[in-house]
């Protein structure tokens, strides 16, 4: 049976605020991190998205908190986050679990009037929740130093190592005392992860309550085969959405910003309820997207990875990666947004032809194979091959010859009518016009012309046989008075 957070060590403060929230029972990294962070010991937290890694550092923090004052510009705590979003989620969890205390918490993070977080950081954090960017920024200007952080907490280790945030991470941990505590938290354990956690956690508590990169049980995976063409995938996710008839809401996952637009608008175009999520929107935009899913008024969210890691929205019933992800790791995360907290749900991910490799990596990290929809890619092919040999025979030979007539190559009907327009010498210019056009020249023009009036296997001397017409005009001499 599991324990209740009674028997974990939290104060009162904290168990009524649980209580109050309607938990009753610790997930399994709650259970095991959080006797250790009261302990004052560095956690390395290891468990799969959606099992509570984020309430499982904010919960004893607060029970730490509760001795103690902030002093200005000062924070007692430091929690770093990848994005925005990740970070303001953190805030949240303060705002729930806290409402017994009176603690200074400030967000920092990019988009927000720098005027307005310095005002926070004059008034002294209990809590610093930042990116690592804009935390750079702040100290830079002089309006915050490090040196009173007492617990240092490294949120989504990995997806901070994608998205090239080290070594900031490693600059940020040296601003802070030797004698932190440090919890690290990561979904999953590459090589890379591993030498910065020896490099940052001493003699460290490793939990581990999943194996790395696993996906919850609780999620149903398909894999739908799809043309490679951005309007046959389109159509197909469209598809899809359509036959789904218990979906609630869902998440669509793009690899580039710039598909996010485009499929949003496709989407809308065809009647659906979609908004965009992607990194180059500004941040009020960023925050009214996201809140208009969270609070069901939007039913769909077309997004990048900016929203695949521990975004807490706890009834996502469908994902759909539009894209196969360039890294395994990010297909974890990516359908750990559905499933959540005990749900059932469903995840579909389209596959071309051109996505095979990657496609094997995510089977390869996750120990099983994902079974298909509608068949796999051979399907697939035999339907592209059948329809591209329909297609050349209706459009491509006029699509070939308007092509090839730009590039220099010509058909026989054009090889026989040009030289009779010129003077009627079709049969002894044929071959002339057929012959392929000579590769691009890429020596000097002079040497060029030079080189082409001198027999084969002769070294031209000087100019050779291409003198410039100024250098043949006489010189005429000037008349002694």
């Amino acid at each position: 049976m599991q324990m209740p957070f009674s028997d974990l060590g939290l104060s009162e403060k904290v168990l009524n605020a649980v209580e109050t929230a309607g938990y009753t029972e610790p997930t399994p990294i709650q259970a095991e991190a959080i006797p250790h962070v009261l302990a004052r010991r560095d956690v390395l937290g290891i468990a799969q998205t959606g099992t509570g890694k984020t309430a499982a550092f904010t919960l004893p923090m607060l029970t730490l908190l509760e001795n103690g004052r902030a002093r200005a510009r000062m924070p007692r705590t430091l929690i770093l986050e990848p994005t925005r979003e990740l970070a303001a989620q953190v805030v949240e969890n303060f705002d729930r679990y806290g409402t017994n205390h009176k603690l200074n918490v400030a967000l920092i993070i990019g988009g927000v009037s720098f005027a307005d977080q310095d005002a926070k950081l004059m008034r002294g954090t209990d809590v610093l929740i930042a990116t690592p960017g804009r935390l750079l920024d702040h100290f830079e200007r002089g309006k915050l130093l490090l040196t009173g952080v007492e617990l240092l907490v490294i949120d989504e280790a990995d997806r901070m190592l994608d998205m090239g945030f080290i070594p900031d991470i490693e600059r940020i941990v040296k601003m802070v005392p030797f004698t932190r505590q440090t919890l690290f938290f990561s979904a999953t354990m590459p090589p890379e992860i591993e030498r910065l956690a020896d490099m940052f956690l001493h003699n460290p508590q490793r939990v581990e309550v999943a194996r790395p990169a696993s996906t919850a049980t609780t999620i149903t995976q398909r894999l739908v085969a799809t043309g490679s063409e951005g309007h046959a995938k389109r159509e197909r996710l469209r598809d899809l959405i359509r036959g789904e008839g218990e979906l609630n809401n869902g998440i669509i996952f793009c690899n580039r910003k710039r598909d996010v637009a485009l499929l949003q608008k496709s989407l809308v175009s065809h009647g659906f309820d979609a908004a965009a999520l992607h990194g180059d929107m500004d941040q009020r935009a960023r925050t009214t997207a996201l809140d208009a899913f969270r609070n069901g008024d939007t039913a769909l969210l077309v997004a990048s990875d900016v929203a695949a890691r521990g975004l807490d929205i706890p009834a996502v019933s469908h994902v759909f990666n539009f894209d196969v992800p360039h890294h395994p790791e990010d297909y974890v995360h990516r359908i750990g947004r559905t499933g959540r907290a005990g749900r059932a749900g469903t995840a579909y991910t389209l596959v071309s032809p051109e996505d095979s490799r990657s496609l094997g990596a995510i089977e390869a990290l996750i120990g099983q194979p994902i079974p298909w929809l509608d068949g796999d890619l051979s399907t697939v092919a035999e339907t592209a091959s059948e329809t591209g040999t329909r297609h050349r025979g209706r459009s491509g030979d006029s699509r070939r010859g308007g092509r090839t007539a730009k590039a220099g190559g010509r058909s026989a009907g054009e090889a026989s009518d040009k030289p009779k327009a010129r003077g009627g010498r079709g049969a002894a210019a044929a071959p002339r016009i057929e012959t392929p056009r000579p590769e691009p020249r890429r020596e000097p023009v002079r040497e060029e012309r030079g080189r082409r009036n001198e027999s084969e296997g002769e070294t031209p001397i000087g100019l050779g046989s291409h003198v410039p017409a100024f250098l043949l005009r006489p010189v005429l001499a000037k008349k002694d008075k």
